[in-house]
């Protein structure tokens, strides 16, 4: 088994995601938002040993983004890496920072700053732009998917990446916010449908925790249906702003995700973990159950 946490440190916000065959986490080294300034990679060929790529990107590489540097989304495109991440907390229009993009050749970095300033710099329909998802859809067209402070919005992504394009009716940043959304967006394709997920309650507190709608489309609406992701004071605290993955080919499921350990109480002390995700007969995502096991061998044929 895994063991949870599934590798040693301080880091939250996983996103897990294949590349041919290995598993890659890109999470958010958590710590102080000061010296939150750079990004850690890890991967694995079978889920349960890690490698750590140390500082595949940070703060020297982008000129304009001095801390808060979390939340990292990385999608392969053209043979390149795209890593999508957020910085500096801005709090109104008038701060620099919010969403940028840097890339690579390899999933392990070095990322360079791929724009040279934001992507997404400004708050629209009253969404910080943190807390970004690259998602592709069935016709390979690429959604940032993103936003704090309660309020979501998807926005199409130009071909390469370098901006943000109207969709056919003419809108540009189009918000999706279901009930009780507050922060770190997810979405996946499973049977045709798009299942939506995202963070409820307060980072630093015991009500985090995940929950999730399903559409026929990226752009909803999305009902939500309930938590399937919390705190259980046997295991951990805090658990959630997750990811998925998917074993290619197969109906088996990961959820990667964050918890406080029972005995840390800095807000900080967060680790990563993964557990299984099972749907039932109708394709509603059961109830995670969290463990310190983690999860067995699994190795992409």
């Amino acid at each position: 088994m895994s063991g949870n946490p599934v590798f040693q440190g301080w880091y939250a916000d996983p996103e897990g995601i294949i590349f041919d065959k290995t598993y890659w986490i890109y999470p958010t080294y958590s710590a102080k938002y000061d010296n939150q300034v750079f990004f850690d990679a890890f991967s694995s060929e079978d889920l349960i040993t890690w490698k750590k790529h140390e500082r595949i990107l940070d703060t020297t590489e982008i000129k304009w983004a001095r801390r808060a540097m979390w939340a990292p989304s990385v999608i392969r495109k053209d043979n390149k890496y795209f890593l999508f991440f957020g910085a500096n907390d801005i709090q109104s229009n008038d701060e620099e920072g919010g969403i940028g993009v840097a890339v690579s050749e390899s999933p392990g970095g070095p990322f360079k700053d791929y724009l040279g300033k934001p992507l997404i710099s400004k708050f629209y329909n009253g969404a910080q732009p943190i807390d970004q998802f690259v998602f592709k859809d069935k016709d390979g067209q690429h959604y940032l998917i993103y936003g704090g402070w309660r309020h979501c919005n998807i926005a199409k992504l130009k071909d390469d990446f370098t901006g943000i394009v109207p969709m056919a009716d003419g809108t540009t940043f189009k918000e999706i916010t279901p009930d009780n959304y507050v922060e770190g967006p997810f979405m996946f394709i499973r049977n045709g449908k798009y299942y939506f997920m995202w963070s409820e309650g307060g980072w630093t507190g015991p009500d985090y925790s995940v929950a999730y709608a399903v559409a026929d489309s990226p752009f909803g609406p999305f009902k939500r249906i309930g938590k399937i992701l919390e705190q259980d004071m046997k295991i951990g605290r805090g658990a959630g702003h997750h990811s998925v993955i998917q074993i290619p080919g197969k109906d088996i499921w990961y959820i990667v995700y964050h918890r406080r350990p029972l005995n840390e109480t800095d807000a900080n002390s967060r680790v990563t973990c993964i557990d299984r995700m099972y749907f039932d007969e109708q394709g509603l995502i059961k109830p995670i159950i969290i463990t310190k096991e983690g999860v067995e061998k699994q190795i992409i044929k």
